[in-house]
């Protein structure tokens, strides 16, 4: 498959190394002019290492101009952070093609962002736009042409927009991720199996002491208490009750079966808590005030899953909670704007009227 990854951070080298490692033609874009010429100048390789050793892989194309990079492609992956996705939505918009797939993996409904910047382009080429919940590598960069894949997703439950394009777009993803896709439904339900919304913010609140404290800190192993465990079941609980309020049937993916050591296999598999702390990659310094884990996951996962609760007409008290304390510890108010369906201009449609939109399109 020719297939574009857009972007320059752990997600974005893990698809494009991993891709090129399957035999994809991989286009790499990202805005950073000296790092796209510095990563010609190494021959536009990418290291990848994982549990098989270590594999030098080419890319097609590395480059700052992407037009050229979607040309052609069949899939376009974008695995960028939810805040970045209305500047690159808008800078793809102009450039897309009958038949192409837009794949953000996760989104926090960030496929609305980029079907919208596409419809205000004028451009009214045939795309699906499709999201999932979570990224299908875990995955640390370990230098700036070098990443480590510790995990690769099993299962990923994808929602198309518009839901009328899913065989469609799900075909071409499946190409990509061989034997892992499972369709959820629409964008919405996609957006709704967003595991960072639901694992990282109790995580970084409750362990807002350490994190501060330390060089370094590990969240995910000396960070993941009995405690703060029961915390996350909880808000996790808020996420499925509004999945199923709008009619969303299972499996809802519960993060309690990341943890679990039998049971339903969740995203990425048995034992990847596990290996995940084994690795090391994740003993990190956190900066609170400008970690994508407290402004993606947080300001931008919670709005959004208060904001269709609502919709729904179901309570989050903990999700409400998190954006009040994750906003007084960094100074804002992350009860305003955010990203809800108001901000998303859905605002106004009744449940019935979205949920016709999420089937049809615009």
């Amino acid at each position: 498959m020719k297939i574009a990854v857009l972007g320059g951070g752990n997600g974005s080298f893990a698809a494009a190394g991993d891709f090129a490692l399957s035999g994809h033609e991989v286009r790499l874009w990202r805005r950073d002019a000296e790092q796209v010429e510095a990563h010609r100048a190494a021959g536009s390789r990418i290291s990848v290492k994982d549990h098989n050793g270590r594999h030098d892989v080419k890319l097609r194309m590395v480059t700052t101009d992407i037009a050229k990079a979607v040309s052609g492609v069949e899939i376009i992956l974008c695995p960028a952070p939810a805040f970045a996705q209305s500047d690159i939505g808008r800078l793809l918009a102009p450039h897309l093609q009958d038949g192409q797939v837009v794949f953000l993996s996760p989104a926090t409904f960030g496929s609305m962002i980029f079907a919208q910047a596409a419809r205000d382009a004028g451009n009214r080429a045939k795309v699906s736009f499709a999201e999932t919940g979570t990224l299908p590598w875990l995955t640390r960069k370990h230098g700036p042409f070098e990443v480590a894949i510790t995990i690769r997703a099993k299962r990923l439950p994808v929602g198309v927009f518009p839901l009328d394009q899913a065989p469609h777009a799900l075909e071409a993803i499946g190409r990509a991720f061989p034997h892992v896709i499972e369709p959820c439904g629409d964008a919405l339900s996609g957006a709704l199996m967003n595991a960072g919304c639901i694992i990282h913010p109790p995580l970084i609140v409750m362990n807002a002491g350490p994190i501060e404290h330390f060089e370094r800190w590990d969240i995910h192993k000396e960070g993941t208490q009995a405690a703060i465990r029961r915390v996350t079941d909880a808000l996790d609980a808020e996420r499925i009750a509004v999945r199923e309020a709008l009619g969303y049937g299972a499996p809802h993916f519960p993060l309690a079966h990341h943890y679990a050591k039998e049971g339903e296999i969740w995203m990425y598999g048995r034992g990847s808590h596990d290996r995940l702390t084994d690795s090391g990659d994740w003993r990190e310094r956190i900066v609170l005030t400008e970690h994508r884990y407290m402004r993606e996951d947080l300001r931008l996962g919670l709005s959004l899953l208060v904001s269709v609760a609502r919709l729904a007409g179901v309570a989050t008290p903990l999700a409400n909670a998190f954006l009040a304390i994750g906003g007084a510890i960094c100074g804002d108010d992350f009860a305003q704007g955010g990203r809800t369906l108001e901000t998303l201009g859905l605002g106004k449609l009744q449940k019935a009227e979205l949920q016709t939109l999420l089937r049809v399109g615009f």
